[in-house]
């Protein structure tokens, strides 16, 4: 079995300390249903406990470390040492709605030499069904003790594509209808499911061959993108650049399917 390093032991930590009462308010948000005001609030409730608890865990274990939190936002700490970016719940509205697809995100990121930073440590963690999608620089990506690699498929026809659709007051609609018109008809499904770290996470496991979508927060794709890098596969923004997190663009895959993914997208934007 892999081991982890010391900051991933105190992130699964925190994320597991997390997970119980999630699983509670995910039980009791399906019994709210019947309230008209009632869900929203309680998920924001869900929602603010989880990171409360994320917090103070964290904040325990590595007392002078910034964090930048979803609800919280961005929490000072000394810019020379490492900051956490933690999503306590992506998938709210799946919460919301009785769906049993969301997730905890947290991720560690390092200043770098150069001035830039960069994310080092990833953990994606699915309370309902306890997997713990990990990586850790270097040392690859894993879920719990099995090592994970990005999907073998090199034909876009035999490969299941992931996405998120803009909605009301968030994304670019046309622009999305414009890529999904290139991409849908060259490839063998599109999901919409809802989470962006659990479907990059289910990118590195090889459940999907693809996935692009803009429009995201750092908490949204942080860990994600390091657990796609990790096995194996590429992200990029829509022209094939390292400029995701600064354009808001995120397309993965393996290398074959990247490479033939980024003709399609680009081409639907010129």
């Amino acid at each position: 079995m892999p081991s982890h390093s010391g900051i991933m032991t105190v992130i699964e930590r925190a994320a597991r300390k997390a997970a119980p009462r999630l699983r509670r308010d995910f039980n009791e948000v399906q019994q709210l249903q019947v309230s008209r005001k009632g869900p929203a609030d309680f998920v924001s409730q869900a929602d603010q406990r989880a990171e409360q608890t994320i917090f103070e865990e964290l904040s325990h274990a590595r007392p002078d470390w910034g964090m930048l939190m979803e609800e919280r936002g961005e929490v000072e700490g000394d810019p020379n040492k490492p900051r956490f970016i933690v999503d306590p719940l992506d998938g709210t509205s799946n919460f919301l709605h009785g769906i049993p697809h969301f997730c905890i995100s947290i991720a560690v990121e390092e200043p770098m030499p150069n001035g830039k930073r960069e994310v080092t440590t990833a953990l994606v963690y699915q309370p309902l069904t306890d997997e713990s999608f990990w990586a850790e620089k270097g040392r690859g990506a894993w879920l719990t003790d099995q090592r994970l690699r990005v999907s073998s498929r090199r034909d876009l026809s035999e490969s299941l594509i992931a996405t998120g659709i803009p909605f009301l007051g968030h994304g670019d609609f046309a622009q999305w209808s414009r890529i999904f018109g290139a991409v849908a008809p060259e490839v063998a499904g599109i999901r919409r499911l809802g989470a962006a770290a659990l479907d990059l996470a289910w990118l590195a496991a090889g459940r999907f061959d693809g996935f692009w979508e803009s429009n995201l927060k750092p908490w949204d794709v942080a860990a994600g993108m390091l657990l796609v890098k990790e096995a194996g596969g590429f992200v990029t923004d829509f022209r094939g650049g390292d400029r995701a997190m600064e354009r808001n663009e995120f397309l993965a895959a393996n290398d074959a399917l990247h490479s033939r993914l980024h003709k399609l997208v680009a081409g639907a934007l010129r």
